[in-house]
């Protein structure tokens, strides 16, 4: 990095006649011999405004990774699941609880198969990434209208010499 703090416009350099600290350690050792504690530069600045804009993109972005996320993961369990038999399990269950006929035609499937399943996850993750693109929009207008008002975060960003 260059010696100026960019966002201050002043310059931060060191003492004339003294070198920059070469390697590890607490301290580093001047030409005359001397020892001296690292240098750290640090820089103040001031979050003032989000960008709606950009906000919106990236929150879109990362909604859509959500989705498709949440989509393979419903996919993935649900398939275990009918692997392991569970579906079987549970039609026999209520067999044996309901017993008669009319026990041996009920199928749990039919009312939570994986056509259904992936249909509802597919509409609940379409319907998230519009509110938390949405959401993270309005976040960023709030920030900006409080930032107004108030001056924003300071946040204190600090550079070791090497």
């Amino acid at each position: 990095m260059s010696d100026k703090a960019s966002t201050t416009g002043t310059a931060v350099r060191p003492k004339a006649g003294t070198s920059r600290p070469q390697g590890g350690g607490s301290g580093s050792t001047t030409q005359s011999g001397e020892v001296r504690k690292r240098r750290v530069r640090r820089a103040r600045l001031r979050l003032t405004r989000i960008d709606p804009w950009s906000v919106m993109k990236t929150a879109f972005l990362l909604a859509i990774a959500f989705a498709i996320v949440t989509i393979v993961a419903v996919f993935i369990v649900w398939s275990v699941l009918g692997v392991a038999g569970v579906w079987e399990s549970i039609n026999s269950t209520i067999a044996d609880v309901i017993g008669g006929d009319g026990a041996g035609d009920f199928d749990v499937e039919d009312y939570v198969g994986m056509s259904r399943v992936m249909g509802f996850t597919m509409l609940i993750a379409a319907v998230n990434v519009v509110l938390i693109t949405a959401m993270a929009t309005l976040g960023a207008f709030l920030y900006n209208l409080a930032a107004a008002l108030l001056g924003g975060v300071e946040v204190t960003l600090a550079e070791e010499d090497r």
